[in-house]
């Protein structure tokens, strides 16, 4: 009887563990941990076996979508993993890609692949074949159509292994890849293999006393010995529908991350240069907290990221398993997620896509992915910021105010109804909003609004008072006079 209680009892507590977690959370305007409604529900936890592969997964490290298809880089299998995702929310194998023809006559096989791009426009696939230093293009029958390799420039520093390990490419078939020890940002080459040099350069990071030190007071050998000041390296990249290369890196100093000089997330133009927007009160960073818990006591170190087309992206944390998303303006819409074994969990992820508003999340040290989708309370979100974009500033209205009906603590629903006041000219009701909510930025601009718009209506009993404050005391005085004048007479 006994073992049974203790049975019932850990089922029971398995149950609550895995699907009524309700770990979701944001941050007030103090930084504080404010707890959240659900944005997503895991749909699917996916193993070898749920795919109908004959060889389990082995350390999975890349994830790219296109269309309704996943492909899935299964690194130390050399092959990638095409699957389907149905209309149904499921799941299936659609082939597995361990070789391709080159030259019409001899087939090849994959070392170590890290990462794949799709273009939808043709097909073509640019796989960044690790282990065999290159990057290859392939036509969408397989086709070998040419490689990007290790760059002959005196620009390229030679002497180590070239490693590609991610690639993305824009529309024209430009290619930009990230390399293992190449620090200088990203390999830009031309639809033709021509490396054209390097983009988005990342800014040096150090230690100001470290440099002091090492300037003029370590000697020539404690120098030597000493790390050097290069530029942190990208983990990863995502191409937006407009062109803007999003990356992410997770080196840097902590110390740096609240100041907003790491920049851990960046959108990139033709340039290289970064132009994220950040409107919140705290920069995209992750966790603003990261206290000794479960023995974790680094900040959020993103290992990928991905760009919904309303412009919300959402990136994967290492540290702590975690999901971020944040729209266009910088906002954090919602964290969840861990370290942990159970659904909605990770240990290790490292890639993250989406397909529509649902997310995959690829979990390297578990061997798995997997699947969320939306909860009421997160599809309203969606909605509300994508009728705002719109220009549906009435329906964006309603939807904000549909999810403060479940979380009367968000305050980005508060910010969205004075958006929406905004711009429906409705300057004094979204001063109101934003007041309350702490966003000065806003809270300013409806106020010159306001102000201007006050002006403009009462410009006429201004100017009448105005008037009657400097007639009545000539009036007054030009009587008086007259009044002295008819006394003298």
């Amino acid at each position: 009887m006994k073992k049974l209680l203790v049975l019932f009892i850990c089922l029971a507590a398995l149950c609550t563990s895995a699907f009524a977690k309700g770990d979701t959370y944001i941050y007030d305007y103090w930084g504080e941990v404010e707890k959240s409604p659900d944005v997503y529900r895991v749909s699917h936890v996916l193993y070898a076996d749920d795919l109908d592969l004959d060889l389990g997964l082995k350390n999975p490290s890349g994830l790219f979508a296109a269309g309704n298809l996943l492909y899935l880089v299964d690194t130390d299998n050399n092959r990638i993993i095409e699957l389907v995702y149905n209309d149904n929310k499921t799941v299936s194998l659609s082939r597995v890609i361990d070789r391709f023809n080159s030259d019409g006559q001899v087939v090849e096989t994959f070392n170590g692949p890290m990462d794949i791009f799709v273009n939808e426009e043709d097909g073509s696939f640019f796989i960044a074949d690790t282990g065999n230093g290159r990057i290859v293009k392939l036509d969408k029958k397989l086709n070998y159509l040419l490689s990007f390799v290790e760059p002959d420039d005196p620009t390229y520093e030679k002497g180590k292994t070239f490693y590609p390990q991610k690639v993305v490419a824009d529309s024209k078939g430009r290619v930009y890849a990230l390399a293992k020890n190449v620090n200088k940002g990203f390999l830009k080459y031309e639809y033709d293999g021509t490396f054209t040099g390097f983009y988005g350069a990342s800014e040096a990071n150090f230690d100001f006393s470290t440099y002091i030190w090492k300037k003029f007071f370590s000697t020539k050998a404690q120098r030597a010995q000493m790390e050097s000041f290069v530029p942190t390296e990208y983990s990863n990249a995502y191409i937006d529908k407009e062109g803007f290369v999003y990356s992410v890196l997770k080196t840097f100093s902590q110390w740096d991350l609240r100041s907003d000089k790491a920049k851990p997330i960046r959108r990139l133009n033709a340039l290289g240069n970064d132009i994220l927007v950040k409107n919140a009160e705290y920069p995209p960073i992750g966790d603003l907290q990261w206290g000794n818990a479960a023995g974790i006591v680094e900040p959020a170190h993103f290992t990928d990221i991905t760009v919904l087309d309303d412009e919300i992206y959402i990136t994967c944390d290492e540290s702590r398993g975690r999901i971020f998303g944040y729209n266009n303006q910088g906002y954090l819409l919602f964290a969840f997620g861990g370290r942990g074994n159970i659904d909605g969990f990770f240990r290790a992820p490292s890639a993250i896509e989406h397909i529509g508003k649902d997310l995959f999340v690829l979990d390297s040290m578990n061997a798995s992915l997997t699947v969320f989708t939306p909860t009421e309370y997160g599809s309203l979100i969606y909605q509300a910021t994508e009728l705002y974009a719109m220009g549906d500033y009435d329906a964006s209205a309603d939807t904000w105010a549909k999810v403060l009906e479940q979380n009367g603590n968000y305050d980005l629903a508060y910010i969205g109804l004075g958006k929406s006041c905004f711009r429906q000219e409705e300057y004094k009701e979204a001063m109101d909003y934003f007041r309350l909510k702490r966003d000065k930025r806003n809270y300013s601009k409806a106020y010159m609004y306001y102000r201007k718009e006050w002006m403009e209506k009462n410009l006429g009993w201004v100017v009448a008072f105005i008037v009657i404050i400097i007639l009545v005391p000539l009036f007054i005085k030009w009587g008086m006079k007259i009044s002295r004048e008819l006394k003298s007479l």
